[in-house]
C-alpha cells in the first residue's frame, strides 16, 4: 500500500494519475496547503521541502516501508518499481528523463509564476504578468514543436513525461494561453483525457479544491511563502 500525501494541485494530480495507471493500491492523506498543513513537523520529517505531494510505500525496494518528495522523483520511482510508463530503451527512457526534467525546471514553474500574477498576486503588477505569460507561451511553443512528432511526448504512448506535463495545463487560460494557437497540445490533451486512469486521477481530492485567489491574511502568507516558515528563514 502507497500513502500519498496530497492535495489537488497540479503536481499532487501527477501522482493520482501514475497511481491509477499503473494500479496501484493507495491510500490518499489530504495535506491542505491552504491551512499551512505543509509545515507540521510530522510532514516535515519525510518532506523536508515542505511541499506535497509526497508517498511512503510500505512496499519499498527491500521490503521495507520507504518515503519519497518531489513529484518528478515519485514518478521516477513509481516507473521503476514496475517496469511501466516508461520506455523499454536506453534512448527512450532518457528522452523521458529530459521532458521530466523539462517539467520540473520550467514548464512547472513558469506556469505556476504566470497563474500567480494573473490570478493570486494582491496587486496586478503588469510586469510580473506580461513576463510569466510570455514564457509561458514559449514553453507551450516547445511543447506544440514536440508533439508535432508524436502522439505522446516520447513515442507513442503515454508515460510519465506527460502525466508530469498534462496536469499543468488544466488551467491554461489563466496562464496567458490559448490553446488554438497550440492545436498539437490541444490535440494530445484529448488522447491523455482519453485515458481513464487520467480522468479518474484528475478527480482525486476535486471537493477540496478551493479558490486560493479568495485566502486573506496568515493563510495567504502560508501559501504563497510570505512567512518565516515557508520561506525557509
Amino acid at each position: 500500500m502507497i500513502d500519498l500525501y496530497f492535495w489537488p494541485t497540479p503536481n499532487g494530480v501527477k501522482i493520482t494519475i501514475a497511481l491509477e495507471a499503473l494500479g496501484l493500491p493507495y491510500n490518499v492523506i489530504p495535506v491542505n496547503i491552504g491551512k499551512g498543513d505543509q509545515f507540521k513537523p510530522d510532514f516535515l520529517a519525510f518532506s523536508p521541502n515542505n511541499r506535497m505531494p509526497a508517498i511512503i510505500d510500505h512496499d519499498g525496494p527491500d521490503g521495507a516501508p520507504i518515503s519519497i518528495f518531489e513529484s518528478g522523483a515519485i514518478l521516477q520511482y513509481l516507473a521503476q518499481k514496475t517496469g511501466k510508463l516508461m520506455p523499454k530503451d536506453k534512448r527512450g527512457q532518457i528522452e523521458v528523463t529530459e521532458w521530466l526534467m523539462w517539467q520540473m525546471g520550467g514548464f512547472g514553474p513558469m506556469l505556476g509564476q504566470a497563474h500567480h500574477f494573473n490570478i493570486y498576486a494582491k496587486e496586478k503588477i503588469a510586469y510580473g504578468m506580461e513576463r510569466y505569460s510570455n514564457e509561458a507561451n514559449r514553453l507551450y511553443g516547445v511543447l506544440e514543436r514536440r508533439l508535432a512528432k508524436n502522439d505522446y511526448v516520447v513515442g507513442d504512448e503515454m508515460t510519465i513525461a506527460d502525466i508530469a506535463i498534462f496536469p499543468w495545463t488544466r488551467t491554461y487560460y489563466n496562464q496567458g494561453v490559448d490553446l488554438a494557437d497550440y492545436p498539437n497540445v490541444e490535440a494530445w490533451r484529448t488522447r491523455m483525457f482519453s485515458h481513464e486512469a487520467v480522468q479518474v486521477g484528475m478527480k482525486v481530492g476535486a471537493e477540496w479544491r478551493e479558490d486560493l485567489s479568495k485566502l486573506t491574511g496568515a493563510d495567504w502568507d502560508k501559501m504563497f511563502g510570505m512567512d518565516k516558515a515557508s520561506s525557509g528563514s
